[in-house]
């Protein structure tokens, strides 16, 4: 499954606003193209010379919108927290009729790249390997992240420390499941999910969320 696709430039998006005067890119411009660098060649290599050059703009356009390099990675970690943990903290919140629907909900996360982008998460988490104060907002989210899927549980149920248990199981699995770049046909990924929905839950699947839960996939056209 492919994570989520470099956007286009705003100049080059027909469903933007023309820019007006001298303006040739926008602050989004500067962040879509180094988070494409920060995922793909880590975050040595957000250089405001290399962006710019993948821009086509001088670096005098990068200081309009931004104090520092250091200032654009704050923007990167705030832009990585409001996609991901947020989604998923979102998608676990919504109300469900049953836990089989509760955890469909968690794992359209990790199906749709426009809720949760795998490849960033990924990048940012080697980043904090070199840096502590982005260790501890990975940290941070994860925790964030397992209450979240905790409570969801409790919702349906069951006890804080059972609920705790399967948050920490489904959650991590999930991560190491892409940690381990799996590679599969979405076909038998979803052949497989009644056997994870029990797994994960303790309960029989309801055969109508999974087939909500794969129309939703199919809708996606992901691979």
């Amino acid at each position: 499954m492919a994570i989520r696709q470099s956007r286009l430039l705003h100049r080059d998006n027909p469903d933007k606003e023309p820019l007006v005067g001298h303006v040739k890119v926008t602050p989004e411009d500067w962040l879509n193209v180094a988070r494409d660098v920060l995922v793909s060649e880590g975050v040595a290599e957000v250089k405001v010379i290399t962006l710019g050059e993948r821009l086509g703009v001088s670096r005098s356009s990068f200081y309009w919108y931004f104090k520092s390099r250091k200032h654009l990675l704050e923007k990167l970690l705030d832009d990585w927290e409001d996609l991901n943990t947020k989604s998923l903290v979102t998608k676990c919140n919504m109300p469900t009729k049953n836990i089989s629907e509760a955890a469909c909900n968690f794992f359209r996360c990790f199906i749709d790249p426009e809720l949760f982008d795998r490849g960033l998460d990924f990048a940012v988490r080697e980043w904090s390997r070199r840096d502590g104060a982005v260790r501890q907002r990975i940290n941070l989210a994860d925790k964030t992240r397992l209450a979240a899927v905790a409570q969801m549980f409790e919702r349906h149920g069951f006890s804080a420390y059972d609920a705790d248990i399967r948050a920490r199981i489904i959650y991590f699995m999930q991560l190491g499941y892409h940690a381990m770049e799996v590679h599969e046909p979405m076909a038998e990924r979803l052949n497989r999910l009644e056997g994870y929905l029990r797994g994960f839950t303790g309960e029989q699947p309801d055969t109508e969320v999974i087939e909500t839960f794969i129309a939703f996939v199919s809708s996606l056209k992901t691979t």
